[in-house]
């Protein structure tokens, strides 16, 4: 039992205490309350990922009439539910002066949601209707994750503040992974399933995934109760010391924001989140164009490169607080961050000899007149129930046999641009990534924590409801606008305007540096104020007096060095 308390509670060090700005106490159910908000914003990725790879199938057996297009409007709805929220949530926030009860009400509308998702075969109709109206649900409910960020720069000193981002961001990353990990661990449930209510409502591989978020979002909301999270905020007594000042209230409505850093700031998350989720979006299509894989091919070879991208991903988030220990954190940000992005997608622009192989219409002129490049790849070991044949084995298949069994593989000759364009490499594909899974993280995390010092020590809930707003726009807006020009126009298009975007969006971070450095406050009563609150908070603090006579002392030595002797 001490062992698994030393794990999970986290006791001070002295120097985490030569402040005097808390006790040891007060210390840990300051830690206690921010592990409690990475739990959450786990779960709030985990609710939108945990559903990604089922939803469609769910929704054909649902209603088989509802097409792929209605898919996209019940993934797009969590977004759309978050972006209008997020705003209004943080502004509640901060009316309330607490998160205990936005974050109660968000857990509690996020367990409803996640029970009508996983009871809608007890609906008589609309079913697709009633599943877009619950992963709207699901995205208002998100809507927390802006309160969350708020709490976490209110309740982190300055120097903490990144490393905490740092384990929100990872903590997100994870739900990410997880969500569909968890999907194929319900998967043997079949199709069918358990009966649990007179055979109208079926725990299935479907609907299991609704019932975790019920569970996990009913324990979070546990850990929301008085008795588990105290709130501890430390931000503005840090800032009420450094000042000077009378109380926490006078510290922060005496500190403007950059109004500048600020928007230039939540502009650069929506470019940056944009760019992402542009690709999470592509990857699948853009391989199945360049590199003629099978839909089973492209799937099955895509979640090692996503899992493999988000072990990158993890491990770079844990380095992000020793390299600003190192490097200015914008600095960090502009070379570490964006610069990797930009050749993330510059890197994409096709550089092939060869333009990639098309996929020519499986009919009697097609077989007689196909391109020599026409491609069939022989990989064997990826589970599929389609024939796979080379190219000089379609002339001796029956025309009827080859329409039945062979997919025609590579870039659709309905794309224009696939007939002139060159190709993408494997190794084009995989470097980019590998620059996108260390670019983002360290983005997404400093964006985060340069926005949070530069806003102070003030009730941050809508401002970062604004930033979660924009992040949520993005991943509406990002997969539409790009498949369309990648659909229209091609490659050059595609990865040349975001790689510009991303590199405009840089320049301009960099022409404003200056401004994202966090602005220092230096308090000439500093030493006054500091023997005040310690005195306060730690029965063991120095003697006021004491500590009077050494900063009247501080001057002289400064002055005079050979005054280094024993006071008189």
């Amino acid at each position: 039992m001490d062992f698994l308390k030393r794990c999970f509670v986290k006791r001070p060090s002295p120097e985490d205490l030569a402040d005097g700005l808390e006790t040891a106490q007060e210390y840990t159910a300051r830690w206690n309350s921010i592990r409690i908000i990475y739990y959450t914003m786990f779960l709030m990725s985990l609710g939108f990922s945990i559903i990604l790879t089922g939803v469609w199938p769910y929704l054909d057996k649902l209603d088989p009439d509802a097409g792929k297009e209605f898919m996209g409007w019940i993934v797009s709805a969590n977004p759309v539910g978050q972006m209008i929220f997020s705003p209004l949530v943080g502004w509640w926030s901060n009316r309330l002066g607490s998160i205990r009860l936005p974050l109660l009400c968000s857990l509690a509308l996020f367990s409803i949601a996640s029970g009508i998702y996983s009871t809608l075969e007890l609906f008589t109709s609309h079913h697709k209707y009633w599943m877009m109206y619950s992963r709207f649900l699901i995205g208002v409910s998100s809507a927390s994750i802006a309160v969350c960020r708020s709490y976490l720069s209110a309740a982190t000193k300055v120097r903490e503040r990144t490393g905490a981002v740092s384990m929100v961001s990872l903590a997100q990353t994870l739900g990410f992974i997880v969500g569909p990990a968890l999907q194929g661990v319900v998967t043997p449930l079949g199709d069918h399933g358990v009966p649990l209510f007179r055979d109208k409502l079926y725990l299935n591989m479907y609907t299991a995934t609704g019932w975790i978020n019920v569970v996990m979002g009913i324990m979070n909301f546990c850990l929301f109760l008085p008795f588990f999270f105290k709130e501890k905020r430390i931000a503005a007594r840090e800032a009420m010391v450094q000042q000077g000042k009378e109380s926490e209230k006078e510290t922060w409505k005496a500190l403007k924001p950059d109004y500048i850093s600020a928007w230039s700031l939540i502009f650069a998350f929506f470019i940056l989140v944009f760019n992402f989720v542009f690709l999470e979006t592509l990857a699948t299509p853009l391989t199945m164009d360049m590199f003629a894989w099978t839909k089973a091919e492209a799937l099955y070879y895509m979640a090692w490169v996503m899992a493999v991208g988000a072990i990158v991903a993890s491990a770079t988030f844990l380095t992000i607080g020793p390299m600003c220990k190192k490097f200015p954190e914008h600095n960090v940000l502009l070379w570490g961050g964006f610069f990797l992005m930009v050749l993330g997608r510059a890197v994409y622009i096709p550089m092939s000899d060869s333009p990639p192989k098309l996929a020519i219409p499986l009919n009697d002129t097609a077989l007689h007149h196909a391109e020599p490049y026409v491609y069939a790849s022989n990989f064997t070991e990826v589970y599929s129930n389609l024939t796979r044949v080379g190219y000089d084995e379609m002339s001796t298949v029956p025309v009827v046999e080859s329409v039945q069994n062979i997919e025609v593989l590579g870039c659709p000759i309905s794309q224009e641009w696939c007939k002139t364009t060159k190709g993408m490499t494997i190794s084009q594909f995989l470097i980019g990534y590998a620059f996108t899974a260390i670019g983002y993280p360290i983005g997404v995390t400093l964006i985060t924590t340069i926005f949070s010092k530069i806003l102070g020590p003030r009730p941050q809930g809508t401002w970062m409801g604004i930033m979660t707003g924009s992040g949520c726009l993005s991943r509406a807006l990002g997969p539409v606008f790009l498949s369309t020009i990648y659909t229209k126009l091609g490659l050059y298009w595609t990865f040349g305007s975001t790689a510009v975007m991303m590199a405009a969006t840089m320049l301009w971070l960099w022409l404003v540096r200056d401004r994202l450095i966090p602005p220092e406050y230096e308090n000439p009563n500093s030493g006054q104020e500091l023997q005040t609150v310690t005195s306060k908070k730690n029965p063991n603090a120095v003697d006021p007096s004491e500590l009077e006579k050494l900063n009247g002392n501080a001057s002289q030595i400064l002055e005079r060095p050979e005054q280094l002797e024993k006071p008189s």
